[in-house]
């Protein structure tokens, strides 16, 4: 049975390859050298230095495992080599106004791993990401939120 393929942007991909590049040649080496040095000390059971380094090399080493198999799964999609059609797509940043209120706001719809508000980022599994995806410019998408419907009019769907 083949594994599901997880979306992610270039962006996304590139952060997670950067981030496992540090914790394989510094994290990695760096703890290794702390256990040897805390080693040399002698007595193990009483030792909090080794025990905080053995500590630090099981995350590093779970993290190292969990980048790997996440890249492993990613499908990256590179929306900017995708032609723009207006159409709300995974990876698109889509500018919404809110037609109740006339604010505006602009989301960049992106894999679980890489959301983050702060920064326009919602994850494609998201409500918001989930009304948006497949309507066009133009477009009113309805998203249901805790505090009643929200209903945004689709003012422009850019691949950037």
């Amino acid at each position: 049975m083949a594994l599901n393929k997880v979306p992610m942007t270039v962006e996304g991909a590139e952060k997670l390859r950067l981030e496992l590049e540090h914790l394989k040649k510094v994290e990695r080496p760096r703890i290794v050298k702390a256990i040897a040095e805390a080693r040399e000390h002698g007595d193990l059971k009483e030792n909090a230095e080794y025990h905080a380094a053995r500590e630090q090399q099981s995350f590093c080493e779970g993290r190292i495992q969990e980048i790997e198999a996440k890249l492993s799964l990613a499908q990256i999609i590179d929306v900017k080599s995708i032609p723009e059609t207006g159409r709300v797509i995974f990876g698109a940043t889509v500018e919404l106004v809110n037609v109740e209120t006339d604010e505006s706001v602009t989301y960049q719809i992106v894999g679980e791993d890489e959301a983050d508000i702060k920064s326009n980022k919602i994850s494609v599994s998201s409500p918001i990401a989930r009304a948006l995806v497949g309507k066009e410019v133009g477009d009113i998408a309805v998203v249901k939120a805790p505090g009643g419907d929200i209903e945004y009019e689709i003012e422009a769907v850019r691949h950037i």
